[in-house]
């Protein structure tokens, strides 16, 4: 199971999804965990493996006293500490709760490249010199009270200390999450655009596969031999279904002859079908349905069940509003994959020039 990217901490109050904000970690700010007793886990032998990228050291981890806070990762002249790791294996654990997650090792050692990918996007920030107005982050905290039902800051500090934190703490993580948000913006989103020239070659190259997708609305008589199914059967069978089909002519309403004389199971909703995709009903009634135009009923034909009288009411169609519609959804889609590729490019360029040595 792959740790996804994104906010992992299950607490409300900061792990609420911020838009743009795609890999960071709330949390993962310079300021330090508060030092406690930890138990150190035995030293490796002290052998180093090969680097997992461009300027990045994994080193052996060292002995310590197991008083001091360990330092599991440096990035850059920023540190990263054992505390940090071992909340965000427990958060995610607890976020998680009910599902398959990685072994301890594994899930740690995937946080922490996830932890070093949010401390590099907030030095970039900084570097950047991105700040956040005290009014944006009033902004955020009235956002986030809205989600939480919480009508006064009084209230939101109460809920704050129940999570185990404080004020100035949720604060600090917010303001540092606006402020990977604006960097990610202005080194990955406003750098990716979509031509309608990709939108037209999208919708060319996979024309058939949307088309499938499209939906229908049908109504349905089906008209039954009696008894043995005997050709004569069949043939009292073939005549009822002409004179049903002589009254739709005539402008009779199809739904109430449906109920009338209609033997199939949506007799009762006027042969009502609803609506369906293409592939949802057997071959030989959907292809005689999507042969006719809207409003248009079918004359009757023959399958091993008896006589069907099918009517096409509507169709989604690429055409008009449902090609608008659907050009917004392709524009979407590319732009999200544009928007990826961005990203893990950004990340990786970020990477390489940075210092990352690993104690795990």
């Amino acid at each position: 199971m792959r740790v996804p990217r994104g906010p992992v901490l299950p607490l409300l109050l900061v792990g609420l999804a911020l838009g743009g904000c795609a890999s960071w970690l709330p949390g993962a700010g310079k300021k330090r965990a508060r030092v406690e007793k930890v138990v150190t886990p035995p030293t490796p032998p002290a052998t180093t493996s090969a680097p997992a990228a461009a300027g990045v050291v994994v080193a052996p981890l060292a002995d310590g006293d197991g008083v001091a806070d360990r330092i599991v990762a440096v990035v850059n002249n920023d540190v990263i500490t054992l505390t940090e790791l071992r909340e965000q294996v427990l958060y995610y654990k607890v976020e998680a709760r009910g599902e398959e997650v990685p072994d301890d090792d594994r899930l740690a050692h995937q946080l922490l490249d996830r932890l070093i990918e949010s401390r590099l996007q907030l030095q970039e920030a900084e570097r950047e010199k991105v700040n956040v107005e005290e009014a944006e982050l009033s902004e955020e905290i009235v956002s986030r009270m809205k989600k939480l039902n919480l009508t006064t800051e009084l209230e939101f500090e109460d809920a704050v200390k129940k999570q185990g934190l404080t004020l100035d703490q949720v604060k600090k993580r917010l303001r540092e999450q606006l402020m990977v948000a604006k960097v990610i913006r202005r080194k990955v989103a406003f750098r990716v655009s979509v031509t309608e020239q990709e939108v037209d070659r999208y919708l060319q190259e996979n024309r058939e596969k949307l088309e499938t997708g499209l939906t229908y609305h049908a109504r349905h008589i089906l008209v039954v031999p009696e008894g043995e199914r005997t050709d004569a059967e069949w043939a009292t069978a073939r005549e009822t279904a002409a004179a049903v089909f002589t009254r739709l002519k005539a402008g009779a309403d199809f739904a109430e002859v449906a109920k009338e004389v209609s033997r199939d199971g949506t007799a009762k909703d006027g042969g009502d079908l609803g609506t369906l995709k293409k592939g949802e009903l057997a071959d030989e009634i959907e292809s005689q349905i999507l042969n006719l135009a809207p409003g248009q009923v079918s004359e009757p034909f023959r399958t091993g069940l008896g006589y069907h009288i099918v009517k096409l009411e509507s169709r989604e169609t690429l055409e008009g509003e449902g090609l608008t519609r659907l050009r917004q959804q392709v524009r979407d889609v590319l732009f999200r994959e544009k928007y990826q590729a961005r990203l893990d490019a950004w990340l990786g360029e970020i990477k390489k020039r940075a210092l990352i040595e690993i104690r795990i």
